[in-house]
Formats: C-alpha cells, sequence, structure tokens
C-alpha cells in the first residue's frame, strides 16, 4: 500500500509523462489545422470530466457564482494552449519546454497586481536569473528574426494568469468545474475554425489525435491529485523531468539536438522556479501550478 507521499509522487509522475505525450502528438499532427487539433484536445478532455462531476452535482454541474473568473481563466489559458501548440509544432521540443518552466517568474510578477503579495528580494533575483535564461534561450531566435520563439513566451504569460485564476477559484470551485469549463470553452472556440479548413482523418490519426484530449484532461486532473495526496516540496520537481522527455522525444523522432544555449538557458530557468518554489513553500504560499492547460 503506498503511502500519501507516494500516491503524490506517482501521479505527478504520471502527469508529467501524459502532458509529454500529447505534446509529442501536437508536434506529430503538423499536418492537421491548429482549430481541428483543439478540438480533439477539448472535446475529449471534456468527455473525461463528465465521468467525475459528483451525483449530487449532475443535474447542476455548471452551476456557479464566478462566471466573470471562469471566462478569464479559460480566456487566458486558450491563449496560453494556442501559443504552446503553434510553438511546439515549429520550434524544437526542448527549447519549447525550456521556456515552459518561465511561468513562475510571470506568475510572481502578477501576483504583485492581482493578489497584492509582495516580493521580496530572493523572488526578485529569480525574476532576473530567470529573465537572463529566457534570454539565453531565445536569442538565437530573435537574432535570425525566428518569431515563433515570442509563441512560448506568449503561453508562460498566460499561464501566469492560469495560476492565478486558479488560485482565486479554488478557494469556491472544485477542481472538476474548472477544468470541465476550459475544456468546454477549448470545444467551442475550436467550433468557429471549421470554414477555415478541417480534415478528415483516417482511423489511426483520429485515435492519436483523441489522446491528445485524453492525455491532456488526464495529465490536468493527476497533477490535481499530485497536490492533494503529497507535500508540494515532495512532487513539484518531478515537473522538470518533461524536458529531459523532451530532448529524448526530440532526438530520436525529429533528429533534434538542444544547443548548449538552450541547455545553459534552461539550467538558469529551472534554478529561477526552484528559488521562486522554495521561497513560496517558506513563506506557506500556495505554490504557483506548474502546468494546467
Amino acid at each position: 500500500m503506498l503511502s500519501k507521499n507516494q500516491l503524490g509522487f506517482l501521479y505527478m509522475f504520471m502527469s508529467v509523462c501524459a502532458f509529454s505525450i500529447m505534446d509529442l502528438i501536437v508536434k506529430w499532427s503538423d499536418s492537421y489545422p491548429l482549430g481541428q487539433v483543439l478540438f480533439f484536445r477539448g472535446f475529449f478532455g471534456l468527455v473525461i470530466y463528465f465521468f467525475i462531476i459528483p451525483k449530487e452535482r449532475l443535474k447542476t454541474f455548471y452551476y456557479t457564482k464566478r462566471a466573470g473568473l471562469h471566462f478569464l481563466r479559460c480566456l487566458f489559458g486558450l491563449i496560453a494552449l494556442i501559443s504552446i501548440f503553434i510553438a511546439i509544432r515549429n520550434l524544437p521540443l526542448a527549447t519549447v519546454v525550456s521556456i515552459s518552466f518561465a511561468a513562475p517568474i510571470f506568475t510572481t510578477i502578477f501576483s504583485i497586481f492581482f493578489l497584492s503579495e509582495k516580493v521580496g528580494m530572493y523572488r526578485w533575483l529569480a525574476v532576473i536569473v530567470g529573465f537572463i535564461g529566457i534570454i539565453i534561450i531565445t536569442e538565437p531566435g530573435f537574432s535570425s528574426l525566428n518569431l515563433y520563439f515570442v509563441y512560448p513566451i506568449i503561453f508562460c504569460l498566460g499561464l501566469s494568469y492560469v495560476a492565478i485564476a486558479i488560485r482565486q477559484l479554488s478557494t469556491t470551485e472544485p477542481v472538476w468545474l474548472i477544468a470541465l469549463n476550459f475544456s468546454a470553452a477549448i470545444t467551442i472556440v475550436s467550433f468557429f475554425t471549421i470554414p477555415f479548413g478541417w480534415i478528415m482523418p483516417n482511423i489511426k490519426d483520429l485515435i492519436l489525435l483523441s489522446f491528445i484530449g485524453i492525455f491532456g484532461g488526464v495529465a490536468n486532473l493527476w497533477l490535481s491529485q499530485s497536490y492533494k495526496f503529497s507535500e508540494v516540496s515532495l512532487v513539484t520537481p518531478l515537473k522538470y523531468l518533461a524536458l529531459v522527455f523532451a530532448i529524448i522525444f526530440g532526438y530520436f523522432i525529429w533528429d533534434e539536438i538542444p544547443s548548449i544555449k538552450t541547455l545553459a538557458g534552461a539550467f538558469l530557468v529551472i534554478i529561477s522556479s526552484i528559488i521562486i518554489f522554495r521561497r513560496e513553500v517558506a513563506l506557506k504560499k500556495q505554490v504557483s501550478i506548474p502546468r494546467h492547460e
């Protein structure tokens, strides 16, 4: 029988694996329109969440007194999701994952304005170190005017506000409702892209595209379960395994070899987010959500 910490460790590991596989399939799916891929992410994620709605909420599952905040969470979540999908399709996986680790840096800054938090010297130092890491990773892209490097940064900005919104929503709203509303929003928005051309997938591609929603949906659930069962300080560092998976997948499938600059920048970004994380734990604040989209 596993202890609570061991269960939390297992759930976080499965969440990182699920997100990594989702990223892999998104990169593979570049022959399909982005809007169509969004549909599969949203619809099949939605199906999963309907199975976990409590019986007493089946008839009123949609009820909330915080519709405005749900809307903002979905809006910025969509911006983040679209941005990361575009980045994954057009940049090396390791590069995208490395920059995505910078989300806590922006969350720290946003928390000043949205949560009126006071940020001390250590976290400001971490923010500066993180920005240096981002500059090192993205410098080759900006020097060659590769605008796709902007999208992982937009993802971080969007996800940072999502982290703030989820902090606020989770005080009154169940996790499944927050996730369900987001999947519903993705599905609805994807329908507006049909006029721009969708491609009828064959059976194999249909299954793989469906896995984008399934893995994305369960990854968010496992992430939440990990924090429910375990000490956050134990499980959060596991998220950096995503970079290992990205390097392995990128190398063996697309012959992508991360540059020294990418690895050096990733190291600084990881150090930065660890400092922020440790300070949040020390100050007993709710820790930044590593990835929730």
